[in-house]
């Protein structure tokens, strides 16, 4: 099985045209662990070591070599695990949709990194703090404390600074709202 290679202008990428179509239509590129276990090549390249990113259309695949790496050793380690899984006739890419939770839990994870980073900050200088309480239906709840939880200003901060802030960066968000503790009846 011949797979010709291709230098570009930038010394750390290498092109790879594989005798066969490597994916029916389109184009993905791999950067990060999480879209790697979509396909089982990417992930022999990657464990390699030294390989930065890989870019896949229907008839080449792009390797981006950290600098570091030296492509005289990292060629024939790619070519061998291009032929290697080629030869099994499985595809490129597998085909798997997240399933709803876990593209939730991903959202959750980028609505705490982001209150995290950018907007606890600024709430603590005030002497408050805001805790996340919930994603519920693009509904961000969370919970205003400290000189935050009875400030008249707390509305305006989850509205003009909480909510535009998430609402920018994380488009699954809708609204923000303070979450509201339940009161029982002691009746």
């Amino acid at each position: 099985m011949l797979i010709e290679t291709q230098q570009t202008a930038d010394k750390d990428v290498l092109n790879f045209f594989p005798p066969q179509k490597m994916l029916p239509q389109g184009k993905i590129e791999f950067i990060d662990s999480k879209i790697m276990r979509r396909s089982p090549l990417a992930e022999k390249i990657f464990d390699l070591g030294g390989v930065k990113s890989i870019f896949i259309t229907e008839d080449l695949i792009s390797i981006t070599k950290e600098s570091s790496a030296n492509w005289e050793d990292l060629k024939p380690q790619i070519l061998a695990e291009i032929m290697d899984y080629l030869s099994t006739g499985e595809p490129t890419v597998i085909d798997t949709e997240p399933d709803s939770s876990q593209v939730h839990d991903e959202v959750v994870g980028q609505i705490i990194g982001l209150l995290n980073a950018r907007i606890r900050p600024a709430v603590k200088q005030d002497g408050g703090d805001i805790v996340f309480k919930s994603f519920e239906e693009g509904i961000v709840y969370v919970e205003m404390k400290g000189n935050c939880a009875g400030c008249p200003y707390a509305l305006v901060t989850l509205k003009e600074g909480v909510e535009k802030i998430l609402k920018t960066y994380i488009p699954q968000v809708k609204e923000v709202r303070n979450f509201e503790k339940k009161k029982e009846n002691k009746d």
